[in-house]
């Protein structure tokens, strides 16, 4: 899954010395025949000599109600005394959102620091939290769709944003799909909190692969009925494929790996849509945006999604990643895709 939840929680982590991992952005294959792809990617083990995160698992069994006073102080300070991004936040949101008057505004901001202060302290607790507390916090309410595919023996594709915390969802799937899941993610730098964050994406049978693996992963391994997770909301900075679209009042690239991979493979394709119930509870919604086998025109499925997302940016502002610079590619550099 993409990376702006592992750069909150790498930022709490020391970075002992290894050897970085590439951070590239998935890529797909644009012809529909493909080469013969290579070996499925397997998890690497964990390096020997990184020590063990056992602060991290000290602080993750303090009860949470404990955490969210923590994340309450974190909130405050990233809000009022050292505004995170403060400048980034502010332009996105106005650019986003232009009828909005200050107090609104800063309503608004206020919320969404709170909020990624929240995530922050709910990804620590991951690592301990229990199967019974998760299903608790995150719920499900029509697992059935995706699931009469998988039953059919049908694999599906699902189709994620950085809305609420992705994390929780990734693990509330794993936990409750009854089938194997799949999910492409972005390897960090830091090698020590790559193999933290594989360890807690991982603790429900979630089977991890790196993004640029992905298709030839999904061509290998064809035979297997399973779901594949992604997050595809990021902006494609090193996709050669891209298609735009207006977003939230701006002219926005994105990347085409779903549509790229339902065209080659004709998997039915879900949205998965969360909302924030209350704070530490969230709700998943699976929303259909093809069927196995349907013919779509070029960047129709990739619309799909765009508007699905920003429905939902719309519905709970405050939970969208504001401080990420989301708007580096401009369009007058790139014709079309």
């Amino acid at each position: 899954m993409p990376a702006l939840a592992c750069a909150a929680w790498a930022a709490t982590m020391p970075r002992p010395r290894g050897k970085p991992a590439a951070a590239t952005e998935p890529t797909v294959n644009p012809q529909p025949a493909v080469p013969k792809p290579p070996p499925a990617p397997t998890a690497q083990p964990a390096d020997a000599s990184v020590p063990p995160a056992w602060w991290v698992r000290l602080l993750s069994r303090v009860p949470l109600a404990l955490l969210y006073r923590l994340a309450d102080l974190l909130g405050w300070l990233a809000f009022r005394v050292f505004p995170y991004r403060d400048a980034v936040v502010r332009e996105n949101l106005t650019r986003a959102f232009p009828d909005w008057d200050e107090a609104h505004m800063r309503a608004v901001r206020r919320r969404y620091y709170q909020g990624f202060a929240d995530m922050l302290v709910e990804v620590i607790k991951s690592a301990t939290l229990s199967p019974a507390q998760l299903r608790r916090r995150v719920r499900i309410v029509n697992l059935e769709a995706p699931r009469a595919h998988l039953a059919a023996g049908r694999s599906v594709l699902l189709a994620a944003a950085h809305q609420c915390n992705w994390e929780w969802m990734l693990l509330g799937l794993s936990l409750e799909l009854g089938y194997p899941l799949d999910a492409a993610y972005k390897p960090l730098v830091d090698a020590w909190a790559e193999r933290e964050m594989k360890k807690v994406r991982g603790r429900f049978g979630c089977r991890l692969i790196p993004a640029k693996n992905l298709l030839a992963d999904i061509l290998q391994r064809g035979p297997v009925t399973r779901a594949i997770a992604m997050v595809a909301d990021q902006e494609p900075t090193t996709s050669e494929r891209k298609h735009w679209t207006h977003f939230l009042n701006r002219d926005t690239a994105f990347f085409m790996g779903p549509e790229e991979i339902s065209r080659v493979t004709r998997l039915p394709v879900f949205f998965i849509a969360m909302r924030r119930v209350r704070r530490g509870y969230y709700e998943m919604q699976f929303l259909p945006l093809s069927a196995p086998q349907e013919r779509l025109e070029p960047g129709e499925l990739t619309e799909r999604y765009v508007r699905a997302v920003e429905e939902q940016i719309r519905t709970a502002p405050a939970d969208w990643p504001w401080s990420h610079k989301r708007w580096k590619l401009k369009k007058s550099l790139y014709a079309g895709r």
